[in-house]
């Protein structure tokens, strides 16, 4: 990559950085984020609780805090004054409010540490010559008021603390908790250490020092793993899987980093240790796959969180470049496929989880293997992500996070690291020496990419309690205690070698894209009703069932399960036909157990929008089908009247060639379609009329018939919740004219469909099939050969409002046989055990 062309993109990421900054201190400052779709600040207890993600905000304007570093190392040293004299003034450390530990230690406290390092800096070299560690002063504060949290028999702190009144049990809604992760309680040391240096007191240090000790002797002795979340009393391991990823990673960064910040071999010695368990149990390259502290040849899930990109940057500060090359490279395969890394992703990297907020673990891990190997791919790779982010997560007033890599929508969010790591990283890896304000080898990165100056390793703490030598009586492999990092010049004299290592990699993911398609056992037949193409609101699959002896059964929770009793089909072919039906339906269900169905996308591509815009919406069972159009429906819109389009329009000629919008209720989703159809419109998109719903919270449906046929419905009608179809009205409002394309994924601004795959160098494409909506939720029970029953969550009862179908729920169903492999009992379990290991990712890092 040529010198100009580097410039040009390290001048692009400044762009994108004023970009997201400046609107977060027009439309959010002094609150502690910004919502990039609807322009204002995230303030807590004001908008909607979203769970633990809400401890990190502590009304201490967190996103200004995590961005003053950032704002040195870009060169904007007017700007970098003006802020730190911005949270002299105006922050306040002692809000009667609950926030987590883990997050307010490296994004707050790391935060102010940071900025203290910038300012010592720019003084030294003859600006900001007012500057008297106020920040300091402001981060012990800080430090302080975390402290009562680790008033535990064992040393672990507790997850949270209020910043008020510490630790006081349930009045202050702390001190309850027995659990905390791994990461929560091993990502202290950085800050902590830095802050006893910084500014004498060990007291920080001695106990960030005694958190790690405690997780150190609780690790599982044969397998030298750590799980993911401990009791905080008595250090029993309450979830025993292990990883690089959720819950546990940044433990392992501390360890490699505080050896490097602080010299103490100690911790080098418990990080080599940990790695090489790492390597001989979790590491399959390229994949890193959880297992269980006790059984470590024992997977424990079968998919890969976002999270682990941070590992490949981690192995380059080890040394252990191969693997990570193996590792990042299969991170941008998936990045490729998805235009972004999805929140969880299988392992045959499919979509697990949908979501993306804007991470930036793997631009980390892009910048650490390009100062590794100086190979310009890694380059082309940064501009990847530039590109993608600019293409998809801008909107006007920010980036915003992917609520659904699949279609492009939007979530109103724009997490503080984003601003304190994203632009770090990339402008990092596009800048030149002489770019910088100061050389950054002199400077660690905390795991919040804080710069903390390696000088503290010298600033001797006298005070500082004495090294309690863990090694002694320990073997010591001295095979793989490494002191130094290889260079990797001699390691690889030919620059091919890094290609020659991306290679297979690439090929792997590739071979997956496509879908694997329903496995039939030979000599079956073929069934005159196949499964995969069962509608249960079709008449004539009902009257095909019927004669095969399957019934429909309609559950008072709205459930429809199907029941096969081979004595009632119209002859002995047809009860074997049905039992085929049967047997397809339960193999469909078991293979689409962990898919989710992808919902629409209304996508704003008007002014000042321009496509940036993408809401998430659900689907109808009837009408145009978008996943099969390849450009979707595209029109301006206009309220219906009457709004709930449940009779015929008034203002016909104005609905007429454009997109009618609608309300919630009163009548039948088809009747509603029907009547703007006649009017002349184009599409159709229904809102919600329970004030305060949201696709955040609440499940996508998919809009069903009225029960008769619906043939007569050509035009798409989609679903939006009230929070996102608000958005939408209030556009209309302010705009007057708002255009809308309708599809079953976001498309470029020009229009065209993004890709579901691509290579670097080869020129692959991949296509996905559309399974029908009904199947993706649908359960199966065999009672006996002869009195078979399919569960079925997404035949849809039929409610006053509207009849639905929830369609994106995350999770199947199970499926239970008994002649089969496996059990109800246990799917459900396996389940459950996701389930709650979303809910803990969430609890602890998200």
């Amino acid at each position: 990559m040529s010198r100009d062309e580097r410039n040009k993109l390290r001048n692009q990421v400044v762009e994108m950085f004023d970009h997201a900054y400046q609107n977060y201190m027009d439309h959010a400052y002094p609150a502690d984020e910004l919502m990039p779709l609807t322009c204002r600040g995230r303030v807590r207890g004001l908008e909607p609780s979203r769970g633990d993600i809400d401890d990190a905000l502590g009304k201490f304007s967190l996103t200004l805090i995590d961005t003053l570093d950032t704002l040195a190392l870009l060169n904007k040293t007017v700007e970098f004054e003006e802020a730190v004299r911005r949270v002299l003034k105006d922050v306040r450390l002692d809000n009667d409010i609950v926030v987590s530990v883990f997050e307010t230690n490296i994004r707050v406290l790391g935060g102010l540490l940071g900025g203290h390092s910038m300012a010592i800096m720019l003084k030294e070299s003859g600006q900001m010559l007012w500057y008297q560690n106020e920040l300091l002063h402001m981060a012990k504060d800080l430090g302080l008021r975390l402290l009562p949290a680790f008033n535990t028999s064992s040393g672990l702190p507790y997850p949270r603390v209020n910043l008020r009144y510490g630790v006081r049990g349930p009045e202050t809604r702390t001190g309850t908790e027995t659990d905390t992760c791994t990461a929560c309680a091993g990502t202290i040391i950085l800050e902590f250490a830095a802050l006893s240096r910084f500014t004498g007191d060990p007291t920080f240090e001695a106990h960030a020092r005694r958190a790690l000790d405690f997780l150190w002797e609780k690790r599982q002795r044969n397998s030298n793993l750590v799980g993911t979340t401990i009791n905080i009393h008595s250090g029993e391991w309450v979830r025993r899987d292990s990883g690089v990823g959720a819950g546990i990673d940044s433990y392992y960064e501390y360890l490699m980093k505080a050896y490097i910040l602080l010299g103490d071999d100690q911790y080098l010695h418990r990080f080599n240790t940990h790695y090489a368990s790492i390597m001989k149990y979790i590491s399959q390259p390229p994949l890193l796959l959880d297992v269980h502290i006790h059984k470590p040849l024992l997977p424990a899930r079968t998919w890969m969180d976002s999270l682990l990109a941070f590992f490949p940057g981690l192995q380059v500060l080890k040394g252990d470049i191969r693997p990570a090359i193996e590792t990042h490279e299969m991170l941008y395969q998936v990045t490729k496929k998805h235009n972004f890394l999805p929140e969880a992703f299988t392992t045959d990297f499919r979509v697990h989880w949908a979501q993306h907020p804007l991470r930036p673990e793997f631009a980390e891990s892009t910048y650490f293997l390009y100062k590794a190997t100086r190979d310009p791919y890694y380059l082309e790779v940064g501009r990847t992500v530039l590109e993608n982010l600019n293409r998809y997560a801008r909107v006007p007033c920010g980036f915003a996070a992917m609520k659904d890599v699949r279609t492009g929508s939007h979530e109103d969010r724009m997490d503080s690291f984003f601003l304190a790591e994203m632009f770090k990283y990339l402008f990092l890896l596009f800048a030149e020496e002489e770019d910088l304000p100061f050389n950054v080898e002199d400077y660690i990165f905390t795991t919040e990419a804080h710069l903390l100056p390696l000088s503290l390793s010298t600033a001797s703490n006298s005070q500082a309690p004495p090294v309690v030598n863990s090694m002694a009586g320990e073997d010591l492999d001295d095979s793989n205690f490494e002191w130094t990092c290889p260079n990797t010049r001699l390691l690889f004299p030919d620059p091919a070698f890094p290609r020659n290592l991306r290679e297979p990699i690439r090929s792997a993911v590739d071979k997956s894209c496509l879908r694997p398609t329903i496995h039939r056992e030979p000599g079956m037949g073929r069934p005159p009703l196949r499964a995969q193409d069962f509608m249960a609101n079709n008449p004539e699959h009902l009257e095909l069932l019927r004669r095969m002896g399957v019934s429909l059964i309609h559950l008072k929770d709205g459930r429809v399960q199907l029941v096969q009793h081979a004595t009632q089909a119209v002859s002995a072919v047809a009860a074997e036909d049905g039992m085929r039906f049967m047997q397809e339906m339960m193999e469909l269900s078991s293979q689409q157990q962990k898919e989710q169905l992808p919902p629409r996308a209304v996508q704003i591509v008007s002014h000042p929008f321009f496509g940036r815009v993408v809401l998430t919406a659900g689907p109808a069972q009837f009408g145009m089908d978008l996943s099969k159009s390849s450009s979707g429906v595209r029109g301006f819109v206009t309220v219906a009247e009457p709004y709930n389009g449940c009779s015929e329009l008034s203002n016909g000629e104005i609905v007429a060639g454009r997109i009618a919008l609608l309300q919630r209720g009163q009548c039948m989703f088809a009747e509603k379609a029907r009547h703007i159809q006649k009017a002349g419109a184009i599409g159709g998109i229904v809102i919600d009329d329970n004030e305060g719903s949201s696709s955040d919270t609440a499940p996508l449906f998919q809009m069903a018939g009225d029960g008769r046929s619906t043939d007569d419905v050509t035009l798409p009608l989609l679903f939006l919740f009230h929070k996102e179809g608000n958005i939408l009205l209030e556009a209309l409002k302010e705009y007057k004219e708002v255009e809308v394309l309708l599809s079953d994924k976001a498309r470029d601004r020009d229009g065209a469909e993004e890709e579901d795959c691509s290579t670097e160098e080869k020129d692959h494409s991949c296509s996905t099939s559309s399974e029908p909506v009904d199947q993706s939720q649908v359960t199966t029970q065999e009672q006996t050969a002869e009195d078979s029953v399919v569960g079925e969550d997404s035949v849809q009862p039929v409610e006053g409002l509207g009849s639905y179908v929830p369609v994106d729920e995350g999770e199947e169903p199970a499926v239970d046989r008994d002649s089969g492999s496996q059990s109800a009992d246990s799917l459900m379990a396996d389940w459950q055990e996701d389930l709650e290991a979303f809910k803990q990712m969430e609890k602890d890092e998200l």
